[in-house]
């Protein structure tokens, strides 16, 4: 019995809130990477780009940050245990929220229709919800005594 996968890599624009995703049935690696990294390119060639990314390995490969640097998109990497400074995982969280819990899909083409589905309707049906969700406010701690 083999199981069904599909994989969604995204990137969000952070103020426009424009997701651009990349989906492949097997494994997010470097090549997913890459795919994201030319349809960003394609997307917003008359933009700076900047690419804020958690510390998976196939991130901080040389075929990575030579890709980025010949397409000239800025790599931020986060520091460990920080997803809630990346945009994109904020969204992955509200995606989970709306179609995993307490939902069944007898049909893993349905469950992969609902996060489609999700994923579209992130600038038109769910605007208003991610609105706060998906703020540039971040806590700092400067100037703060422990």
């Amino acid at each position: 019995m083999s199981l069904e996968k599909s994989c969604v890599l995204g990137a969000l624009h952070a103020t426009t809130r424009q997701l651009v995703t990349v989906t492949n049935t097997s494994y997010i690696n470097a090549h997913s990477v890459a795919a994201l990294f030319y349809q960003l390119a394609a997307s917003f060639a008359d933009l700076p780009i900047t690419v804020v990314l958690d510390n998976a390995r196939y991130q901080h490969c040389h075929f990575i940050k030579q890709l980025a640097a010949d397409l000239r998109i800025e790599l931020l990497f986060l520091p460990p245990y920080s997803p809630n400074l990346n945009l994109i995982e904020r969204l992955w969280k509200f995606v989970k929220k709306q179609c995993l819990y307490s939902q069944y899909y007898e049909k893993f083409a349905d469950f992969r229709q609902a996060i489609e589905d999700c994923l579209a309707d992130v600038s038109g049906t769910f605007k208003d919800q991610l609105a706060s969700l998906l703020t540039l406010n971040f806590q700092t701690f400067e100037n703060v005594s422990l």
